[in-house]
């Protein structure tokens, strides 16, 4: 078991970075996974991983990118929900770092 120090708190991530405990999950935490992985979070991260969030919550699961993009398109407007956006924003992998970033559950189609 690997972990994420967050304000001195030890966070329980798997071997792939993924939250363990999925309720550990709030803004510093999200900010010290985005670190790990190169990223400083913006607004637009910001938007699309309470968007994530928010379709865990109403699914009961990471959605795979297609869903990911349809969900945000469907939220936050064409412009936003579209696959070179999500791309730009989460190196190419928006499902999978998006959904590692928003402290869900790797989405279980993502290799």
């Amino acid at each position: 078991m690997n972990t994420l120090t967050v304000d001195g708190t030890s966070i329980a991530v798997d071997k792939e970075g993924f939250l363990v405990d999925l309720a550990e999950w709030n803004e510093p935490v999200a900010q010290a996974l985005a670190r790990a992985e190169g990223i400083e979070l913006s607004d637009a991260h910001w938007e699309v991983l309470y968007v994530l969030r928010d379709f865990y919550a109403e699914f009961k699961l990471s959605p795979a990118t297609r869903p990911l993009i349809k969900y945000t398109a469907l939220k936050l407007g064409a412009e936003k929900g579209n696959s070179g956006h999500l791309n730009r924003l989460f190196k190419g992998t928006p499902a999978k770092l998006a959904a590692k970033l928003a402290g869900l559950p790797k989405p279980s189609n993502c290799i």
